[in-house]
């Protein structure tokens, strides 16, 4: 049985989601944020080292990142959800899964920082928006001509997605400027998998 570690309104939530699309079972061991800090609590620091979520176990390994985590899955799945055998369809699964943690996620978590700072994280405020206006204007010229990050087909290059789209709406200015995005974001959530994901993970602020 796969043990998820599931912190609050984190990344760990896009692997309960991913699971559930692939029909793996799994059982959740919750966590809750620090009101005040909002970090994660010191009890994940005895799964692994870092602390941090998501984290897996299974078979005796204990697995931790994104990426890591949603390859071990498509691997145990025997490759549903990853990649269809045309090369370009692979080609945008690797860039896509590597991107969401890779480029997009470094400027949204200094956005982050930057707005608990308040006046005096101001000036950095604008060149942040302006740079996530740059990944968002990109990323809507590539679903204009498919319906997925990596092709015509649902695969976890979009789960790995969720995430950083989701904290872009909430916290970064994405809106119906970007109708594409919105879409995407709209027949994300509209998923069976990802309702059952929410039941199971729990309130989930960028949902």
């Amino acid at each position: 049985m796969i043990i998820v570690h599931h912190l609050q309104n984190s990344r760990s939530q896009r692997i309960l989601w991913l699971l559930e699309e692939l029909g793996l079972p799994y059982e959740l061991v919750r966590y809750e944020r620090d009101p005040k800090t909002m970090l994660a609590p010191p009890a994940l620091k005895q799964v692994h080292p870092l602390g941090k979520a998501p984290v897996i176990e299974d078979e005796g390994r204990v697995i931790a990142e994104s990426g890591a985590i949603v390859d071990y899955l498509v691997e145990k799945a025997e490759g549903r959800l990853g990649p269809s055998a045309n090369r370009e369809s692979v080609l945008l699964y690797r860039q896509f899964v590597h991107y969401a943690e890779g480029s997009m996620m470094p400027p949204l978590l200094a956005l982050l920082v930057v707005n608990r700072l308040g006046l005096l994280g101001r000036p950095a405020r604008a060149p942040l928006l302006a740079m996530l206006k740059g990944h968002f204007d990109w990323l809507e010229s590539e679903l204009g001509s498919r319906d997925w990050f990596a092709g015509e087909e649902f695969s976890a290059a979009d789960v790995m997605m969720s995430f950083p789209l989701e904290a872009a709406r909430h916290r970064a200015g994405l809106d119906a400027s970007w109708p594409n995005l919105t879409d995407w974001l709209e027949r994300i959530h509209a998923r069976p998998a990802y309702a059952a994901a929410l039941r199971a993970g729990g309130p989930y602020a960028y949902a």
